[in-house]
């Protein structure tokens, strides 16, 4: 079992939920990966709890779906399903071309100016950050726009969305050449707000969202292929790849 994640305490947050809220943050920012065991005995012994706040919390991540029980093994980490990503992000996308659109109506030169300094920090990360430095930084240019909005009943909305749509901008940006796109379609919604054109602004949206589905769903789909693979199919690949007789 993997036990590489922090533990923060906050003396405001009853146990129960300390424990889940911990968990939950390791799986979706991939401290946990798909396969690992959560092995109640030594999770307890690292969060220094008892084991009962520990089985509370995986139920409720079996729950949300990201922990499943496998027979005879137990609770482990539940890898990212092709109908799962498909789901939220097609939430996420009818959600953030809303805010789009009503940002357009009261987009100020400063919230301009504040878009472009979150692009700066995004691209920054993308320069000399670490994986979660990067998706925390896409994640922050995107809330502006939510502030932007000024619906407070989408913004809800989106927050609740924020720690599964986190779990894909996570795996999103662990391919080096979408950070690129990335930053380009920053620019290209900052442009679109600054000028007023929300048939181009819309546009980049939906294409912002659509590129990190397929980028996820090809992801999912070949560590499916790897994982049907015969090691012996494995080695030869590896050996026609690197050139090796």
């Amino acid at each position: 079992m993997a036990t590489n994640f922090t533990v923060k305490l906050n003396e405001y947050m009853p146990l129960r939920d300390l424990v889940f809220t911990t968990l939950r943050q390791a799986i979706l920012k991939g401290e946990l990966q798909p396969g690992d065991r959560l092995m109640e005995i030594q999770l307890a012994e690292k969060m220094g709890v008892s084991r009962t706040p520990i089985r509370e919390a995986i139920r409720k991540l079996e729950k949300e779906g990201l922990v499943t029980m496998v027979p005879r093994k137990g609770a482990e980490v539940a890898g990212i399903s092709e109908k799962m990503l498909k789901d939220v992000l097609e939430v996420r996308m009818n959600l953030e071309k809303l805010a789009f659109s009503l940002a357009m109506d009261n987009i100020r030169p400063e919230d301009i100016k504040k878009l472009e300094a979150a692009e700066a920090a995004f691209s920054e990360a993308v320069d000399t950050g670490t994986l979660i430095d990067m998706t925390n930084a896409d994640e922050a240019f995107h809330f502006i726009i939510y502030d932007v909005a000024g619906n407070d009943k989408l913004k809800e909305l989106l927050n609740n969305l924020k720690e599964n749509m986190y779990r894909y901008r996570l795996e999103y940006l662990k391919d080096r050449k979408y950070r690129d796109t990335l930053t380009k379609e920053h620019n290209v919604i900052i442009e679109a707000l600054r000028m007023g054109d929300r048939e181009a602004g819309l546009g980049v949206v939906e294409q912002h969202i659509e590129n990190q589905k397929s980028a996820v769903m090809k992801r999912l789909r070949q560590e499916a292929l790897e994982k049907e693979e015969r090691p012996d199919q494995r080695l030869k690949k590896y050996k026609s790849k690197y050139c090796i007789k």
